[in-house]
This record gives structure tokens, sequence and C-alpha cells, in this order.
């Protein structure tokens, strides 16, 4: 009788949970979301989206009225929200979020994910992925960070592998959300990655790779 195959032996130790600490960086600061702070800057600026489209693939919203944006922040209470501040800017103007945290394995997962327009496709937005990529793998200690969207959603398929994801693979009828079928692209980085995947970002986020208005000269690649 042949002998079965087994995965390599792991000595890996508990990772920690995300925690209250800032994440700071040069162009941004990220923090965990207090409602009493945040939301009206955030509010006010998801409101530029006036056709609702940055909404479309979100479990929740758009919303028009802040006391249910409000209700919004608050009642995820097994997510972890940060608040995305732009210096340049002066104002907090994204979210994004850790969830399906198991330190006992060390996966976690990025999503609700929501940029206001003044934050799409700016330097400030490339960063903010970087930062809490970086928090997971240097200062937590994660063995996997992963990204999950909607596969019709096509603007965030396309974001997972400019920002260094892997596609795994797509689970059919996944699940439900706004009454609607969703089929679930998988992404993921894992720890022997990041060491290659930093000194990209390293190098993509100085200053010098950005012209007077803050635009990139040459693109991210991995």
């Amino acid at each position: 009788m042949r002998s079965q195959k087994i995965g390599l032996p792991v000595n890996f130790k508990k990772a920690k949970r995300p925690n209250k600490n800032f994440l700071i960086g040069t162009y941004t600061i990220l923090e965990p979301i207090n409602v009493i702070k945040h939301v009206d800057d955030l509010f006010d600026n998801f409101l530029k989206d006036n056709k609702g489209k940055d909404w479309t693939y979100m479990s929740e919203g758009p919303f028009k009225e802040k006391t249910l944006f409000k209700k919004y922040l608050k009642d995820n209470n097994n997510i972890f929200f940060y608040a995305i501040y732009s210096k340049r800017l002066k104002t907090y103007c994204g979210l994004a979020s850790y969830l399906r945290i198991k330190p006992e394995i060390g996966s976690i997962e990025v999503g609700y994910i929501t940029y206001a327009p003044n934050l799409q496709k700016t330097i400030e937005a490339t960063e903010s992925m970087f930062l809490m990529m970086s928090n997971v793998f240097d200062n937590l200690g994660y063995r996997r960070y992963e990204w999950k969207c909607d596969d019709l959603n096509k603007r965030s398929k396309k974001a997972a592998l400019r920002l260094g994801f892997k596609f795994e693979g797509l689970f059919r009828q996944c699940t439900i959300y706004k009454k609607r079928n969703r089929d679930t692209v998988w992404y993921s980085i894992i720890d022997k990655e990041w060491k290659k995947i930093k000194l990209v970002y390293k190098k993509y986020l100085k200053k010098e790779n950005l012209d007077q208005n803050f635009r990139e000269k040459r693109k991210l690649k991995f």
C-alpha cells in the first residue's frame, strides 16, 4: 500500500487580532472607526457618488440618510473598520476593514472597501491597501491575506490583481445579497510572497514616483 501524502508540518504561533493602533503612512492615516469622529466626512464624501454605483456590489448601501449610515458602521461588530484619512485632501474619504479573522490558523480577509470618488485611483488609495497588508504580515503575524468579491465586480477583480493578490478560484452560488445571487471570486497573498511584494510597494510609493499632481509616473507591477 502506497503511503498517503500529507501537508508539510507547520510551526505556527497564533497571530494577533487587529488592535486600535493607527496605521500611518506617507499620504494616509488609517484610524479604527470612531462613528462620532468620522461619520460626517465619510457620509459627505460618499454622497459625491450621486448614482450610488460604488455600493452596487456591497452588502448594504448606498446611504442617503446619515442615521442609516451610522447604523451600518455600528452594527458590523465582527468587522474591524478603518476610516481612511487623506493628508493631502484633509478629509476622511474611505472605508476598509479586516474580517473573517482567524488568528489560530493565521488567516484574515480585507473587505468592505469603499472609496469616495475623491479617493479613487489615487496614491492614497494604494497606500491604504499597503498599510493594511503590511500590518497583517509584519505586525500581526498572519500567514494568509484574502480578498473576495462578486465575480461580476470587474473593478474589484482588476484591483486585486493590481495590488499583488493571486487568483485562486470561483465559488459558484456562494451567497445571496440584496436578493440576488453572488458567485464569489477568491484571491490571496501568503506570507512567503510578502517580502517581494513589499519591496515593489516601497519603490512605487516613493515621492519620486509622483508628479506635481500626485499621479503615478510608474505603474504598480508585480
